[in-house]
């Protein structure tokens, strides 16, 4: 019974992390298509120079 449990135990944490790393490449994907659209979308020049979209 327990090398049973221990099976459904490590199946399960498999399938967590299967599930979250899936989760974390969309996340990462969306980001990423966020980060695009505003270096694509960026506000008009001011004094010649492009501006960010970004605060860093």
């Amino acid at each position: 019974m327990v090398p049973l449990l221990l099976v459904l135990l490590l199946v399960l944490i498999l399938f967590g992390i299967g599930f979250a790393a899936e989760f974390l490449w969309y996340l990462a994907l969306a980001v990423l298509i966020v980060w695009l659209l505003g270096f694509l979308l960026r506000g008009p020049a001011i004094g010649g120079r492009r501006t960010r979209w970004y605060r860093w």
